[in-house]
């Protein structure tokens, strides 16, 4: 047999096993459940967690006859429930596929998970670099620092509104975290996350423009204004028509 047919072989054989993990993101020195739900109970066969394919965690005996746990992760795991574990104490070493296999005839994959260990994130630090105030605008520059790097930014406010003018784009950091700097009721926030924790940090637009988009971005001061304005009117409007009324009612009277 060739060689070409045998990694045809093993390309098959690779293809027909199920290949769906759920993909699960866990902070470092905390706990992951692996949970196992299948219709039928395979009593008669072995239950094995695997890790990457090749390490074999905890092996369910079948019968009920108990399962054995790995000797590199005594301590480190709590048997639950139909077949489910905790993993404990996880580290970046713990990231990979775990998958639940039950070993009959052959062997079966019924449940797996991508698991991706992450560091919290580090805080963050916005400071204004600097501030350009004119009777009809004010520019601003950020800086938005992580540990491991930092973007830039530039907003600019009028009487009403402020918007963001340029700038570096939110980035991916080297420690797989998000860094963005945006506009938000009235503050400029520096946020950085990843999908187990976030920081941020913030400052108030109007301690640096006074005079420009005092509590609102969207100018909702102006449409409060116009809005009372038009009430005001309103009202007054009714109230000459009610008094018109009496009067023409008084008249009648007499």
């Amino acid at each position: 047999m060739s060689i070409f047919v045998i990694l045809g072989l093993l390309v098959c054989i690779e293809a027909q096993e199920p290949s769906a993990v759920t993909p699960v993101f866990v902070q470092k020195r905390e706990d992951v459940l692996l949970n196992v739900t299948i219709a039928d109970d395979p009593k008669e066969d072995i239950v094995t967690w695997r890790f990457n394919k090749t390490v074999n965690l905890v092996r369910f005996l079948p019968g009920n006859l108990g399962a054995k746990v790995s000797d590199d992760y005594s301590g480190r795991i709590e048997l639950l429930e139909n077949y489910s574990v905790k993993l404990k104490n996880l580290t970046e070493a713990d990231s990979g596929v775990y998958t639940a296999v039950v070993s009959g005839d052959t062997d079966k994959q019924i449940t797996g998970y991508k698991i991706t260990v992450q560091d919290p994130v580090s805080p963050v630090k916005l400071s204004v670099d600097s501030v350009s105030n004119r009777p009809d605008w004010c520019n601003l520059t950020v800086s938005c620092r992580a540990q491991d790097s930092h973007i830039n930014s530039t907003f600019r406010c009028d009487t009403h509104t402020c918007s963001q003018e340029g700038g570096e784009r939110p980035q991916v950091t080297p420690s797989a975290a998000d860094l963005h700097v945006y506009l938000s009721n009235g503050s400029i926030i520096c946020n950085h996350s990843n999908q187990v924790s976030w920081t941020k940090d913030m400052k108030i637009i109007k301690h640096f423009c006074p005079r420009h988009a005092e509590s609102d971005p969207a100018g909702l001061s102006v449409c409060l204004l116009k809005t009372a304005v038009l009430s005001v009117g309103l009202i007054i409007m009714v109230a000459a028509v009610i008094t018109v009324h009496l009067m023409e009612k008084l008249k009648k009277r007499k």
